[in-house]
């Protein structure tokens, strides 16, 4: 008999796209044939509750527990009752995409109740200028249910997040015993809304199987509640686990309290445990032929990894399915105006990755033993480009969100050749590192095909620190990368980091003096401090010693084990640093409070930088040091020429070459054979069908053998750099 199988992504991820592990595995699930059926039930929930009929269940239960222990602010709220009821239905429209014109309404003040959330929009002036009636409109509105989120919080589920459900229950718990108290509890109001969502989607699909995907610990919580109702309601139906969460955090478990709540809890790439584990619940395999699974045996933990298959080549995986999914009722909300957390929340985003791990994989501080990160392996543009022509077509949506550690220049540059040889219109964005091989020509291919943003870590702009994380790159070089970008037209979000070991005052002042000229010199758009955390499977984990850190904690437990406390002997107190360094971002990141000294962002007294004021500046002054190979190859992103020729007297003819791009017009005069060359080069440039792509040294032999000589007189003529600005890029 064949296992039917339901997939669900527990409370609570985003509000605005689908979390894509789901996805992920029904479309492996796929290829074997197998029938699956897949649910959000995050989404599910917050549309229930944050409906006319569900908040008017949250008010009359609010009402029925009393309201003499709430908050001003939650009492005002309920004051209002009749204004958030009146209101609900069409704010969820609009976040929807169903009724833009209602942005007026919300824009003028008087259509939306408000509370605490609303206090400082008056502040967000700068904001609402460049951001448009709808954009306004839409922050307006999240910031409603915000507040609404705030009431539920308060008075009806201490742990209610839209997208961190319980997160400290799953946080470092190094003991089960918190999470276990909770579970035992009574179920609160939102895990009510969550099982009676969970009842339907058992009784419409009869699973053999429930798959939950656990990304984050703000999932954890939900997920163990569906485990304990389907276990309680539901004895036949069995359920695994897998996820992020427990490939990072519950390598080393060893609490049986936890197969109270799920049978199984599988580790690492999940499509080869997953088949095994139907081979097993089929009756073809014994237990002990499991791949990478926890299971309670004979009432202890054991690990079970018998099976002699290897994992599923990522190119065999399949593409991801997003079919069951309700995509058009995602809320495309804009919780805060940073322009790259912007694009986490705002818009429908298909979900690719473009190779599995990270090719670098030397990071002192990330995960790099764990095999989401160490087992690199890319698949062709080819095929990448045949899943995004499937999600096209399946899904409507024409947004990408690669979402690889660090996506490869090498495959990004096919990627976008193929994107542009297929003609396809999408738009895109993913995470990079800031290395050299993003020269200006690169970017503006990238551009070309789509791309609109990247993010990247610059973490501590620090040239000692950056060496001692083995980042390969420097603080030079990320500015010249950051510059490339940017001239090219696509957002650069840095991720910024405090508090590595051994990090000075010094060294903290002078980090932020960089960030600073950064965004000045406008080379990076966007960006967010992290305060450093130490985790057991980075390599300053593994060896704390070899950086200069104590490792303090936690006592080992039998539960999750992941983040270390550790102590910083040789540094700073680098949480004194955290407002400061905010609030300056905050304002660089608007443009705003360049010529305050650094002292103006902190209570107490800080070193003067020692960086000097025109760094940033000169580095992005310098070109390129990247040298341009005979393999590199010649891409042509603008439109091809006309030409038209001109006879000026008997012995010489000369022509025009007509460029008309999308927002440019180029007029180049050269010799009629010069001119045919070139026509003749700019169309074996074009991605097009069936067509190779030309090398420079191809256009090299071509040019000597056309009898003009050495191809240095063309490259560093003016010829050369009109070609660039009509559209040939050297990548």
């Amino acid at each position: 008999m064949s296992t039917r199988i339901l997939l669900l992504t527990p409370p609570f991820t985003q509000l605005n796209t689908p979390y894509p592990a789901t996805a992920y595995i029904k479309g492996f699930l796929n290829t074997l044939g197998k029938d699956s059926f897949q649910a959000d039930l995050g989404l599910n929930v917050i549309l229930k509750i944050f409906s006319t009929k569900g908040l008017s269940d949250v008010f009359e239960n609010i009402e029925k527990q009393g309201v003499n222990k709430l908050s001003i602010n939650s009492k005002r709220i309920l004051k209002l009752k009749e204004d958030y009821l009146c209101t609900i239905a069409p704010v969820i429209d609009f976040l929807q995409f169903k009724n833009p014109t209602i942005a007026y309404n919300i824009c003028d003040g008087d259509f939306l109740p408000q509370a605490s959330r609303f206090d400082h929009i008056d502040e967000l002036e700068w904001a609402f200028g460049t951001m448009g009636i709808q954009d306004k409109a839409r922050h307006f509105a999240t910031l409603y249910l915000e507040d609404l989120g705030d009431l539920i919080q308060e008075a009806l589920d201490p742990h209610f997040g839209f997208s961190r459900y319980a997160e400290r229950l799953g946080r470092s718990a190094v003991h089960f015993d918190p999470l276990e108290q909770v579970l035992q509890g009574e179920l609160s109001y939102v895990d009510q809304v969550l099982i009676a969502e969970l009842d339907g989607l058992i009784q419409i699909n009869q699973p053999d199987l429930v798959c939950i995907s656990v990304p984050f610990p703000g999932n954890l919580y939900g997920a163990l509640r569906i485990g304990q109702h389907v276990k309680n309601h539901y004895p036949s139906v069995r359920i695994a686990m897998g996820g992020g969460y427990p490939n990072t955090e519950l390598r080393s478990l060893g609490d049986p309290r936890v197969f109270k709540y799920v049978d199984f809890i599988t580790l690492d790439d999940g499509e080869r445990p997953l088949m095994t584990l139907i081979s097993y619940l089929e009756g073809q395999i014994e237990l002990r032929s499991l791949k990478r699974t926890f299971a309670l045996v004979n009432g202890e933990v054991s690990y079970l990894n018998g099976s002699k298959e290897r994992d599923i080549p990522f190119s065999q995986t399949g593409t991801p399915d997003y079919r069951d999914l309700y995509l058009d009722k995602y809320l495309s909300v804009i919780e805060v105006v940073n322009p790259m957390h912007r694009l986490w929340s705002d818009g429908r985003w298909n979900k690719l990755t473009m190779a599995h791990g990270c090719y670098w994989k030397k990071c002192s501080f990330c995960d790099i033993t764990l095999d989401y990160i160490k087992n690199y392996e890319p698949v062709s543009a080819a095929l990448i480009c045949d899943r995004i022509e499937e999600l096209i077509a399946q899904t409507g949506q024409t947004g990408f969100h690669f979402v690889d550690e660090a996506a490869p220049p090498a495959l990004m540059r096919e990627l976008a050749i193929e994107i542009l040889r297929r003609k396809l219109s999408i738009t895109w964005w993913t995470n990079i590192r800031f290395e050299e091989r993003f020269t200006y020509d690169l970017c503006r291919l990238l551009k070309a095909s789509g791309c609109i943003a990247v993010s990247g870590g610059l973490e501590v702009a620090s040239d000692r620190l950056l060496e001692m994380m083995q980042k390969g790159v420097n603080v030079a070089q990320v500015a010249r990368v950051a510059r490339n970008f940017t001239e090219s037209g696509i957002m650069v979000h840095a991720y910024l980091m405090y508090g590595f070991p051994t990090q000075t005052a010094q060294e903290t002042i002078d980090s932020l003096e960089l960030v600073r000229q950064l965004f000045e010199n406008n080379v990076i758009q966007s960006g967010f401090w992290h305060l450093f955390a130490m985790t057991a499977h980075a390599p300053i984990g593994l060896q704390p010693e070899k950086f200069g850190v104590v490792k303090l904690g936690p006592e080992k437990g039998l539960f999750a084990d992941n983040d270390l406390s550790h102590g910083d002997p040789k540094g700073t107190d680098h949480e004194l640093y955290s407002a400061g360094l905010k609030k300056a971002l905050f304002n660089y990141m608007h443009g705003m409070c360049f010529d305050f000294p650094l002292q103006e962002w902190f209570d107490f007294r800080v070193p003067k930088t020692s960086v000097k004021s025109n760094f940033v500046f000169k580095s992005i002054s310098e070109p390129d040091t990247l040298e341009a190979k005979t393999n590199s190859k010649l891409i042509w992103i603008g439109n091809l020429p006309e030409m038209k020729v001109e006879v000026s007297n008997k012995h010489s003819k000369h022509c025009k070459l007509l460029f008309e791009n999308k927002n440019s017009s180029f007029e180049l005069s050269v010799d009629l054979a010069r001119g045919e060359w070139l026509v003749e080069n700019i169309k074996a440039m074009k991605p097009m069908q069936g067509q190779k792509d030309l090398t420079f040294g191809q256009l090299e032999k071509s040019y000597t053998a056309s009898g003009f000589g050495d191809i240095k007189t063309l490259v560093y003529s003016q010829l050369w750099i009109d070609l660039m600005d009509a559209g040939m890029t050297r990548v």
